[in-house]
């Protein structure tokens, strides 16, 4: 188990509420997994594990899986009919009224929202009231350790050291007029990340000139447009140390193949860094007086900017994401737009800033990262992109 019980019973408490009950089927709800550590547990059942705000945990679970659940401080309620299980959850959540789970109202924050509906109509015959477990994932999945915040700023470090030794790649094959295309220097990132022991869930985006206005622009073997002095280059690129519990590093920066940026790409790309500094000094400025503020609220900023500027129907995705263990965390999202995240940016938790611009012959995208320490906010991916990057 990965939280303390003392821990999650003092936040069940300071929100008043009677317990937390995770569940999971098949693996719909990694995040019930990830916090008792079953990650790797061969569990094909369903299982309920209820965490009272006082008193010891206790699972509901089948008789042929109990072994999966033998590592936990907890003790057993066994089923295997599915009545024995109902009767079961009846007697596990025996005099208490409101209940967390994973799940969010209206589905407004589906990266929480991990337990189907008819399980939720079944807690709910049984009289409980059922709320979103949105912050108490949060707090006990998203913040981070002082280990795993030296992971990230190693995995920073390498990153850019991969970055910018694609960058020279670009301007000798441009130089030498060589062949080279968005799929070959995407691989050859990868293979530095090997080199540095950096892994990914994914290869990073390389996208030139109308690729670049494709957020998530995928090139591959069979179609990729090559590289060539005049391009525009967007490189997304995301990785961790290759250890336990390491954490994600993400970050964007765009290049011109050229001496000279074109007037037009260079406006939209003072409209994107003008959002990304204004989003950060907001954020900035709300930590900086214990202020709270929450996630669309961020995103609210850095959307002003840009619409302002003429440019609101080409942003079209959230400012930002938690960072964690995954790329894309269980934390607070920058987000307004696809989603309205309610929830509280808090210390020891990461996110990124990365407003973008995509129009149909390119687009624009600045990324970076920001850490919230106990009493101050750390920018991580130094140096941070300031102008367009001349190759």
């Amino acid at each position: 188990m990965t939280m303390d019980l003392q821990e999650v019973q003092a936040q069940l408490k300071a929100r008043q509420l009677d317990g937390w009950l995770l569940y999971d089927f098949q693996g719909l709800n990694p995040i019930a997994r990830k916090l008792l550590g079953l990650q790797d547990a061969m569990l094909t059942r369903r299982w309920f594990g209820w965490i009272p705000s006082q008193g010891p945990m206790t699972l509901l679970c089948h008789r042929i899986e109990r072994q999966g659940f033998e590592h936990l401080p907890a003790s057993s309620v066994l089923f295997s009919s599915w009545e024995e299980m109902q009767a079961g959850l009846e007697r596990l959540l025996q005099g208490s009224s409101r209940v967390a789970m994973e799940y969010s109202p209206q589905c407004f924050i589906p990266y929480v929202s991990r337990v189907d509906a008819g399980t939720l109509e079944l807690v709910r015959s049984l009289g409980k009231t059922v709320v979103s477990s949105a912050d108490l994932v949060q707090y006990f999945e998203a913040r981070w350790s002082r280990e795993q915040l030296q992971t990230h700023l190693q995995a920073s470090r390498l990153l850019m050291e991969v970055l910018f030794e694609t960058f020279d790649q670009v301007r000798e094959a441009t130089r030498s007029r060589s062949h080279l295309t968005e799929y070959a220097l995407q691989q050859n990132m990868c293979q530095r990340y090997r080199e540095r022991g950096l892994e990914s869930s994914s290869p990073p985006i390389v996208a030139v000139n109308r690729n670049s206005g494709n957020p998530h622009y995928e090139p591959s073997s069979e179609d990729s447009a090559p590289i060539r002095a005049g391009d525009l280059l967007l490189i997304d690129f995301w990785a961790k140390l290759s250890r336990p519990h390491a954490v994600y590093a993400d970050y964007t920066w765009v290049a011109f193949l050229g001496e000279s940026v074109p007037e037009r790409i260079l406006r939209v790309w003072d409209v994107v860094r003008e959002a990304r500094d204004r989003t950060l000094e907001f954020v900035r400025s709300k930590t900086g007086r214990q202020t709270a503020v929450r996630g669309w609220e961020v995103d609210g900023v850095a959307r002003q900017v840009i619409s302002q500027a003429g440019f609101g129907e080409y942003f079209i995705h959230r400012t930002g994401h938690s960072i964690g263990e995954s790329d894309h965390g269980n934390g607070a999202n920058m987000d307004g737009l696809e989603t309205r995240d309610e929830r509280l940016l808090i210390p020891r938790t990461c996110f990124s800033i990365e407003p973008g611009i995509y129009l149909p012959d390119f687009g624009i995208r600045s990324e970076l990262n920001v850490y919230l320490g106990e009493e101050d906010l750390l920018v991580t991916g130094d140096p941070i992109q300031q102008e367009i990057r001349k190759i």
